[in-house]
Order: structure tokens, then C-alpha cells, then sequence
């Protein structure tokens, strides 16, 4: 492993440990075992290097949970909640690289430059050719519609991704799945509570009686 890989290793080390903002050159050069001058020729600066290393950690959580799942169900709503609990269940053992993405868009809103190079990680994260896996098939759908759901699925995985970080009590898939049972105007599956329309707990009894 060269300098430069060294580096980068180094510098995604320390954004799990200690995060972008608190990371400094030195930390890098300790933790990559490359020595302070590197730095700067490999990369410019201490900051175009973090912003390389925070790339790359998107890209390999974009990997990751492609990798994750496997869906064989036949049912698409069965087959939609097996995926996400796949999902959901990997985001503990990879804590660091959620918190990576999220400091990757704050830091993004000041670099024009990340910013555009995270755009196009979430376009291929998106890509039809990346869902495979996740939807169970690869022929089943036409490339449009394959984008459509990688739209939608890169949507979800970033709200639920937010909510994880803060308190994992807050996702639950089998609401989510139950959520779009109701849109759909297909019963729920009983799993909890008496409620026979479990979205009621979380937008109140009241407002949906209003709504009927």
C-alpha cells in the first residue's frame, strides 16, 4: 500500500474516532503511518483529503448495503419488507459509515466541489444496473421504472438512515410496510396493538376521523 492509500485509510480512521471537524493533519499522519508533508503532496491539503476519504466512505456504504440484501419473496410488499429489515439490521454493526454520510452532506454545503462528486455517488447509487439485488430481479422491470424505484429506495434508505442515528426505536419496517398497505388500500397485517390501521398511532385517531 502506497502513501496515498495509506493516507486515505488513515484519514477515514479518524473520521470514525473522531470525526471530520475534529480530525487534524497530525491525527492522519499517526494513524496512516505517513509522515505530514505527504499530505500535502498527495492531496493539497489536510481537507481535500478528508473530503477524498469522506467519498469514499459513501461509496463504500452505497456497496455495502447493494451487498446486503437478498430478496427472493414473491409477494413485492412481503419481498419490500424483507429487503428493509436486511437493511435496517446492517445499519448497527456500520454506525460510523451512516454518521460519515450525513457529515459528508453538511461538510458538502461549503465545497462546491464534494458537493457535485457526492451528486453523482447518489446517482449510481440510484443506477438500475445497482437494484438488482435489491429488488429481487433484474429483468423484471424496465429501466425507467428501475430508476423510479431506485429513486424512491434511496429516498427511504436516507430518511430511515436520520432516524437510525438519532434513536433506532424510531424505525420500525414492518410501520413502514404497514404505511404503504394503508396507501395502497390494502388491510395491514395485525403484528401489534388492536389498531386494525397501525398509521394511526403516529398521526392520531382525531385527525384521521376528521379526514373520513
Amino acid at each position: 500500500m502506497g502513501h496515498r492509500e495509506q493516507l486515505l485509510e488513515g484519514a477515514k480512521r479518524c473520521i470514525v474516532e473522531r470525526g471530520y471537524a475534529h480530525t487534524t493533519a497530525r491525527h492522519i499522519s499517526a494513524a496512516s503511518g505517513a509522515n505530514l508533508a505527504s499530505i500535502g503532496y498527495h492531496f493539497g491539503s489536510k481537507e481535500a483529503l478528508l473530503r477524498e476519504a469522506l467519498i469514499e466512505m459513501v461509496q463504500d456504504w452505497t456497496d455495502l448495503w447493494q451487498i446486503t440484501v437478498h430478496n427472493d419473496a414473491v409477494d413485492p410488499l412481503v419481498g419490500f419488507e424483507k429487503t428493509w429489515q436486511q437493511i435496517v439490521d446492517s445499519f448497527k454493526n456500520n454506525r460510523p459509515l451512516l454518521a460519515a454520510n450525513f457529515e459528508a452532506l453538511t461538510i458538502a454545503e461549503h465545497a462546491p466541489d464534494l458537493r457535485e462528486r457526492l451528486g453523482i455517488a447518489l446517482a449510481s447509487a440510484a443506477a438500475p444496473e445497482g437494484l438488482a439485488k435489491l429488488l429481487g430481479t433484474d429483468e423484471a422491470l424496465d429501466e425507467e421504472s428501475a430508476r423510479a424505484v431506485g429513486r424512491l429506495y434511496l429516498t427511504l434508505l436516507q430518511g430511515l438512515m436520520a432516524q437510525w442515528l438519532i434513536n433506532p426505536e424510531l424505525v420500525s419496517v414492518t410501520d413502514l410496510t404497514d404505511g404503504l398497505r394503508v396507501l395502497l388500500r390494502q388491510p395491514p397485517v395485525h403484528r401489534r396493538g388492536t389498531d386494525p390501521y397501525p398509521v394511526r398511532e403516529a398521526l392520531g385517531t382525531a385527525s384521521l376521523a376528521n379526514n373520513s
